[in-house]
């Protein structure tokens, strides 16, 4: 972002079906082990493919206290999990910001399905309102990750959450990169959250935009595989500490990245079918606003769902972006082994980006065999590449024809 404050990131953090870590999470994209399975309940339940990405070892009660996790959803404290790991890593005592003005949390939601359901269930099971208790209300807010948390951390700073679909947490990162870039605040703890629950995915099963391939889960997702029949569910938490250089400096931080360029853009075409126009203009602004140019990119983690229109549309749009450079980045789709991770997916494909740099390697698309002729001309490696890769381009896109694009430096 030239001419302003620059935005590094100096800390990470994951909750997610690669693992409830930034080490065991880069361990399983190195491996490329998939993180989905079928759950035999949703089978029972009715759902058309009972797929998805599944959270393994992870303890509530190890989080918060019993009356602070009380009004956070079982995705709150995975959020919460994740802000710890990356204040961590960031040498920043949870106990030191108390008080701060200067420190924001943005974070990507957009649903918080289960409790308000559960709710329902309590109040039309025992015939009063008595029984349903007083934490329900914040846990099924959208809002309810920033609202909690910004409480708990004790923060002052500006803080709310964004709820645009599956762009949400990329644009929770953009939107605290601007600020610090224009220098309304030195720190923001920035990411993106999604439950994992029948509740909140049974209406999306009703679309038949799951893959059915249900006897080989780690072979159901197959971002640009001609082969490929519907998305994959999941979800989790992911988390980035963006300071200002200077502030980062100050405290020895250790920088670990920078975000470099921010674009958002609207298809204004369709509610759930993409244009790639619009993604296209997201991407463009992103390099734009980065100072560079679509050859210095090394990386791009597509969005790239495993859905026919969505993977054609975009493999169209990055073969126009990088067209006009005869440019040949390589191209990763992290939901080959995550499945869609739906809000949190633009905010925990920075993370893994960053894990793939930092560790030396890109990894292979898993259950790529023959791309879509949309896709023919994109670099799409099948197994691992051992390059650190320096710029890394980013995308996400959701209902709406919503699209957001980060540039990451490393």
């Amino acid at each position: 972002m030239p001419g302003r404050e620059r935005v590094v990131i100096t800390g990470l953090g994951i909750i997610s079906c690669l693992g409830n870590d930034c080490a065991r999470a880069a361990a399983s994209l190195f491996e490329g082990r998939s993180g989905v399975e079928l759950l035999e309940e949703r089978k029972k339940l009715g759902f058309n493919s009972g797929l998805s990405g599944v959270i393994r070892d992870f303890d509530l009660d190890l989080y918060l206290t019993r009356k602070q996790r009380k009004t956070l959803p079982e995705f709150g404290i995975w959020a919460w999990a994740a802000i710890e790991q990356a204040l961590g890593q960031a040498g920043i005592g949870i106990e030191s910001l108390s008080g701060d003005e200067q420190t924001g949390l943005i974070f990507g939601n957009d649903s918080s399905a289960a409790t308000p359901v559960e709710q329902v269930d309590i109040l039309r099971s025992s015939g009063e309102t008595r029984s349903i208790g007083s934490g329900h209300i914040f846990r099924s807010l959208t809002s309810t990750i920033t609202l909690n948390i910004s409480t708990l951390l004790g923060i002052r700073g500006m803080s709310w959450t964004v709820a645009s679909a599956c762009a949400s947490g990329a644009m929770a990162i953009g939107q605290g990169a601007e600020l610090i870039a224009g220098g309304r605040q030195k720190r923001m703890i920035c990411g993106g959250a999604q439950e994992i629950t029948w509740e909140s995915m049974c209406s999306f099963d009703t679309l038949n935009a799951f893959s059915r391939r249900e006897n080989a889960p780690a072979e159901a997702s197959r971002p640009f595989d001609t082969e490929r029949d519907g998305l994959v569910p999941s979800g989790g938490a992911a988390c980035l500490v963006l300071e200002s250089l200077n502030e980062a400096k100050g405290r020895g931080a250790t920088v670990l990245g920078e975000v470099a360029g921010y674009g958002i853009s609207t298809d204004g075409h369709h509610i759930v079918v993409p244009s790639g126009e619009g993604i296209e203009r997201s991407m463009n602004m992103a390099i734009s606003s980065s100072g560079l140019q679509s050859g210095d990119i090394d990386l791009v983690l597509a969005h790239a769902t495993s859905t026919p229109a969505g993977d054609e549309k975009e493999a169209e749009a990055l073969t126009r972006v990088f067209s006009a450079n005869d440019a040949h980045p390589y191209i990763f789709a992290p939901k080959a082994l995550t499945g869609h991770e739906f809000w949190m997916a633009g905010a925990s494909q920075a993370v893994y980006g960053l894990l793939m740099a930092r560790n030396g390697f890109i990894a292979g698309n898993r259950n790529l065999r023959t791309p879509d002729p949309a896709a023919s001309s994109l670099n799409l490696p099948r197994t691992n590449v051992r390059v650190s890769p320096r710029i890394l381009l980013c995308n996400a896109s959701g209902f709406g024809g919503t699209n957001a694009s980060l540039v990451l430096r490393t």
